[in-house]
């Protein structure tokens, strides 16, 4: 479940408590950690709803300005059902500590190095990590659907993938793009220049 930037910042607030989704298949449950840039946010409940249910304050809960704003934002997906998703922030990102490392040993590099083949060995891309990763150094910040075309790649599948690099504590979401976390410009400096040759990427 991907959450703007400004509806995290209200969550972290607590002006945000609310989320509107329309999708085909539920891919969260009550209890649900989702990792973000602003920490661990937990889903409280979630129920299907219709349109004609959601009020203004329910809009503003969601970060909305009215009911309108949020009907038009679900009526642009054309199938699915609609959830009303009650959400909070629940902890910092675990993964902070680990990307602001400027060095680790030599076992955790050669552990995140592994981690990093085993991602280009089960994609069906071919080898990706090292490109994507030093395109987003060359590239700080450009937003995704332009950093994509610098990886000849879509737009999703760059977003879905970075989101693993993140996992790792290699790359920090901004808005718009990324950037490398002084983890991640310290794990570059390990990996080969260029990917090897018959790569697919």
């Amino acid at each position: 479940m991907l959450i703007k930037q400004k509806h995290l910042e209200g969550i972290m607030s607590g002006n945000v408590s609310l989320a509107f989704r329309k999708w085909k298949k539920l891919s969260i449950r009550k209890g649900s950690l989702l990792q973000t840039s602003i920490g661990v946010v937990k889903i409280t409940d979630l129920a299907e709803t219709e349109l004609f249910k959601i009020t203004d304050e329910d809009a503003r809960l969601a970060g909305y300005e009215n009911a309108q704003a949020v009907t038009s934002e679900l009526e642009k997906v054309t199938n699915g059902a609609i959830y009303r998703i009650e959400l909070g922030y629940e902890s910092p990102d675990p993964r902070i500590g680990q990307r602001e490392q400027k060095e680790i040993t030599n076992e955790e590099l050669e552990a995140l190095k592994e981690k990093l083949l085993n991602l280009d060995k089960f994609s069906n891309q071919g080898k990706w990590t090292t490109k994507v990763l030093k395109a987003i150094q060359d590239n700080p910040k450009l937003p995704a659907v332009a950093l994509a075309t610098k990886v000849n790649k879509e737009k999703e599948w760059l977003k879905t993938n970075v989101r693993k690099l993140k996992n790792l504590g290699l790359t920090i979401s901004h808005e718009p793009g990324y950037t490398l976390s002084p983890l991640g410009e310290y794990v570059l400096k390990s990996l080969p220049e260029k990917p090897q040759k018959g790569s697919g990427i």
